[in-house]
């Protein structure tokens, strides 16, 4: 069976505003000021909670190294996880792309960076859980991307074939990921850095998701 495999932060939902307001609340426990602004942060925000500590640090002159960093990180997860849908919203297309996806026969997962109990969480609150026939987390196995392992497993518990899946993302992880399992990537260009994705090679862009089924048929025919 074919199958496409989605990230979510940045492909899927625009979480950005929830997990800066996620990091700026760390930081205020720990006794600094917010240091990451919503809008021109994003796409340190989808990098993740530690980097945009590191960046938060940074600012703050305290070094790449700073305490901060890991001592701000569980904190940052409490503070996402008691507002994970205040600010997030679903990229326009996504989920009718998905659900024209699953009408057509092709199977759908998602496979995250997200610790998997916070991107369970967001999409039970979103309404699409059961939408996606599997959720691989930062955290389900013992690696994370772009180590291709998560994507790969991913793709077995959607009912894929490895040989016909296909990702979905938005970063040079997502990219990574898919040139370590030897399968095409699809990267959008509607999240914070545009259509500078394409200078990371993947196999096709799109700009909307209104084009993600020629691109599909089209890789994995």
């Amino acid at each position: 069976m074919r199958c496409v495999i989605f990230d979510l932060d940045g492909t899927l939902a625009d979480t950005a505003g929830d997990l800066i307001a996620a990091a700026n609340a760390a930081l205020a426990v720990m006794g600094h000021a917010p240091q990451l602004v919503i809008g021109a942060d994003d796409a340190t925000a989808f990098r993740g909670g530690r980097a945009m500590l590191r960046l938060a640090a940074a600012r703050l002159g305290l070094g790449a190294d700073a305490p901060l960093i890991d001592a701000g990180y569980p904190v940052l997860l409490d503070a996402y996880g008691a507002a994970i849908d205040q600010h997030t919203t679903l990229y326009p297309g996504a989920m009718e792309a998905v659900l024209r996806l699953k009408a057509r026969g092709i199977a759908v997962g998602i496979c995250t960076n997200k610790p998997g109990g916070l991107a369970r969480t967001l999409l039970t609150r979103m309404g699409i859980l059961d939408d996606f026939a599997a959720l691989v987390g930062a955290d389900t196995l013992p690696v994370r991307k772009p180590d291709p392992a998560p994507f790969f497993e991913a793709v077995a518990l959607s009912g894929g074939a490895r040989d016909r899946s296909i990702l979905i993302g938005d970063t040079v992880t997502d990219r990574e990921t898919a040139r370590a399992a030897g399968r095409p990537c699809v990267l959008v260009t509607f999240g914070p850095t545009g259509r500078a994705v394409a200078d990371l090679g993947p196999e096709a862009l799109i700009d909307h998701y209104d084009g993600l089924d020629d691109v599909v048929d089209r890789l994995i025919p």
